[in-house]
């Protein structure tokens, strides 16, 4: 695809990006910036989580995954679903009594501030080499499509993506958010349709041919009951579905600042309903799309090398017009900038919140404190996605990603203990169990084939993560230490 042809393109979206983030911006505040002011329209939001919920790398790698496991990903989706219907009825509500504006503010009620900054350190470490990572993997692209046909250096493409992410969220944090991640979302949907009606065509099928060919062509299954041994088992990807719904969305500042942006907990509930159902839709769409492309490709001797490529190979060929193309820029770009633009604004939160604290500062203190973080973060992003680029090493990708979906698995043993059980817990310990808990989850995933008759762990060594963790805090139960801990009965039940 032509560089110029890709550099306007993404010009022309982050004009109209700018726009939005602008207008929906303009005089926000510190509450603003944090909650959304508590206005936001529960149908907006729900509209935007849609979006929010597919990165850059969900965008590339969902349909070309259709190969290897079929459609069984949906298995996950649909504990997606349940794990949203319990952030719905059981965390929402507790967020919004205690009027939380960081969600980690709940442990230090729960059980002191060592749990309190454990549990934010354990998400801004995730939550920084996750986004850095997305976004990293996305420079690469634009580095082969627009920057290296110019001669341009890796290392000017990060700073200019990192202050691009950072100057459409300076201004009005989730304000802003809650209105680009419905740009992003409008983009993703009507570039996958468009995608998806272009490549039929080119194959020559109506709509009732394509669902067919889909049905027909192998790659269509959806349930796994056989092999309980194999990571597409589907109570593995069910319950760890529901769980890593639970640990990744509920227990998340990134993803619970735009549900609490809403103006209570009633309308949070019907936006995370509405979109946890329309989620599932829109994976059905990226999942027909890869079945699609791998026919096309078949058809037309194209070699597709990793399936991560099987998306952006076939939609830049020669065989499309340069319209599919565009669409496949588009969609890509709103994903990726969206997510780190949402990462970024969560990092400034948590870290402005629950590290440096605002009890007891000034409206014109939080403000300057909150933008220093805010330019820290962006820094500290751009700086970790060119070590990446140093190491130049996909295992340090896959390492990161592990390390990133280990530390949910404390966060999401503390809650359950604090929501359930109504004992005080020595806090001062909890940091020593938040850290045993993922080494043990590291030791049985490394043996489990020897010691198991051949069991994998997939993606449910969330749980055993948060088991162990729940554990290790029933260990803990004692006095209460000088008066932490103490939470009343209304905030502990349910």
């Amino acid at each position: 695809m032509n560089p110029i042809a890709v550099l306007i393109t993404i010009a022309a979206y982050f004009t109209i990006l700018f726009i939005v983030s602008y207008v929906a911006g303009r005089k926000a505040d510190n509450a603003g910036f944090f909650t959304g002011n508590r206005k936001s329209s529960w149908y907006v939001v729900a509209f935007a989580m849609i979006g929010s919920s597919i990165s850059g790398v969900t965008y590339v790698s969902v349909p070309g995954m259709v190969a290897s496991s079929s459609f069984g990903y949906l298995q996950m989706v649909l504990g997606f679903v349940v794990g949203q219907l319990v952030i719905a009825f059981v965390l929402t509500p507790l967020f919004y009594r205690m009027n939380l504006v960081s969600i980690y503010e709940y442990l230090e009620e729960r059980f002191g501030m060592c749990s309190y900054r454990t549990g934010a350190w354990f998400f801004f470490v995730s939550k920084m080499l996750g986004a850095s990572v997305r976004l990293y993997l996305v420079c690469l692209t634009l580095q082969l499509l627009v920057f290296e046909p110019f001669g341009l250096p890796f290392l000017l493409n990060v700073a200019v993506t990192v202050l691009l992410v950072w100057l459409y969220t300076f201004r009005g944090g989730v304000k802003s958010l809650i209105w680009t991640d419905s740009l992003k979302t409008f983009c993703l949907v009507v570039s996958v349709a468009l995608c998806i009606y272009y490549i039929a065509s080119h194959l020559g099928l109506s709509f009732g041919g394509m669902v067919g060919a889909i049905a027909d062509s192998g790659m269509s299954r959806i349930f796994f009951f056989d092999d309980v041994n194999s990571k597409q088992y589907f109570f593995k990807q069910f319950f760890a579905g529901a769980f890593t719904m639970i640990a990744m969305t509920g227990l998340d500042q990134d993803m619970m600042q735009r549900n609490l942006s809403c103006r209570n907990s009633k309308d949070a509930q019907k936006n995370m309903i509405t979109s946890a159902i329309s989620q599932f839709f829109i994976i059905l769409l990226f999942l027909m799309l890869g079945v699609l492309l791998y026919l096309f490709a078949d058809r037309q001797g194209i070699q597709v090398g990793r399936s991560d490529e099987l998306f952006p190979l076939v939609a830049t060929s020669r065989f499309f017009p340069a319209v599919v193309g565009i669409l496949f820029i588009i969609g890509l770009i709103s994903s990726a900038y969206s997510a780190a633009g949402s990462a970024m604004t969560a990092l400034t939160t948590s870290f402005t919140v629950d590290i440096l604290g605002t009890k007891g500062r000034t409206e014109a203190e939080v403000v300057k404190m909150r933008k220093r973080v805010h330019v820290g973060m962006a820094t500290l992003m751009g700086i970790t996605i060119f070590i990446f680029h140093l190491l130049n090493s996909t295992s340090v990708i896959d390492a990161v990603y592990i390390l990133a979906s280990y530390t949910y698995g404390p966060i999401l043993g503390m809650f359950a203990f604090g929501i359930f059980m109504k004992q005080p817990v020595r806090d001062r310990y909890i940091p020593l169990v938040t850290l045993l808990s993922p080494v043990l989850c590291f030791v049985l995933q490394k043996n489990s084939e020897a010691w198991f008759n051949g069991y994998q762990f997939s993606y449910e060594l969330l749980i055993l993560n948060a088991l162990f963790t729940f554990i290790g805090l029933c260990l803990l139960i004692g006095r209460m230490e000088n008066g932490k801990g103490r939470m009343e009965n209304r905030i502990i039940k349910m």
